[in-house]
């Protein structure tokens, strides 16, 4: 079964509850995914996140049931919403009226349908890339956590990238921040047999959890548990690697890491003949002093697909 029927698949479960709180642990069950990767791969592909994609689909049922001659606040509750205030607010925004004027005889209202995914023509511009083993990698770093929600986790992500680069910094310090010069240190330090760590950059590591996840901004290091940098460890996969050339573009840039990430998913993996092993995956920031043009890659776990 490819991305496309697993997509189809999660968007007909998600038909099934739309009149309940919609699982994304329990979608990504059923594309096959984890929530984060089925989250990025329904945005990217769909155009639209999928939390805005469920909220436009139940205000479009919605309005029907209150053309329909049901109580506000009935509905309201169908829905999900436990006060008036909360679905008068959700209907606004979709439809632009209060759903009290949605009974009235001919008032417009906006019908969101049903999304079917197809295979279309894309992948103009070629994709590079590596498959890699790499064994279990040993991480010192800092993190957050991450909401379940993929747009609010982005920007938990970046701006745990700031802190870290940013924070604290001063002018004897060459601009980098306290827990960036750290990380620099940590990297530097050499194994008891007299070698540099073989991954020489920070890694950006998302993992998930049962209601959310963490972002982790790491080095690999030998270097114990300190009070500021704690122990994680990268589990050991077969990786697809991509490289891209600028990690911190504004995300509307055609070199952005988002539009990068977003050809990947949309692109190159529908048609790879791969699908996504874990619910792990890394970014990885290669050494450099041009923090504006910071060159790095994606590492997305794979495995091959089900003939």
């Amino acid at each position: 079964m490819d991305w496309i029927e697993h997509l189809n698949k999660a968007i007909a479960h998600m038909e099934e509850h739309m009149r309940s709180e919609i699982d994304y642990a329990q979608l990504a069950k059923v594309a096959g995914c984890s929530s984060f990767h089925f989250q990025r791969m329904f945005s990217y592909i769909a155009g639209v996140s999928l939390t805005q994609y469920i909220k436009r689909r139940k205000m479009t049922l919605a309005a029907i049931d209150l053309q329909g001659g049901e109580k506000i606040i009935d509905v309201a509750l169908k829905y999900g919403y436990s006060s008036p205030t909360a679905f008068n607010r959700a209907f606004q925004s979709i439809h632009g009226i209060a759903p009290s004027l949605a009974k009235e005889d001919g008032v417009s209202i906006k019908s969101y349908p049903k999304i079917i995914f197809k295979l279309i023509a894309k992948g103009v511009e070629e994709m590079e890339f590596r498959i890699e083993k790499h064994d279990a990698i040993r991480v010192m770093g800092v993190s957050t956590p991450l909401s379940k929600d993929l747009e609010v986790a982005y920007e938990e992500a970046t701006a745990l990238w700031v802190k870290v680069l940013f924070e604290g910094a001063s002018e004897d310090e060459y601009g980098n921040g306290i827990i960036c010069n750290e990380l620099n240190a940590a990297v530097n330090v050499r194994f008891p047999d007299g070698s540099l760590p073989k991954y020489n950059g920070f890694f950006g590591i998302e993992t998930e959890h049962n209601n959310g996840g963490e972002y982790i901004i790491a080095v690999a290091s030998p270097i114990p548990v300190a009070a500021v940098l704690k122990e994680y460890t990268i589990p050991a996969h077969t990786w697809a690697i991509f490289s891209g050339k600028n990690f911190f573009e504004d995300e509307d840039s055609a070199d952005s890491f988002v539009k990068y990430e977003e050809r990947l998913y949309s692109e190159w993996l529908p048609s790879s003949g791969y699908k996504i092993a874990d619910s792990t995956s890394v970014h990885f920031l290669l050494p450099t002093t041009d923090i504006e043009n910071a060159p790095f890659e994606i590492w997305m776990p794979v495995k091959k697909s089900d003939l």
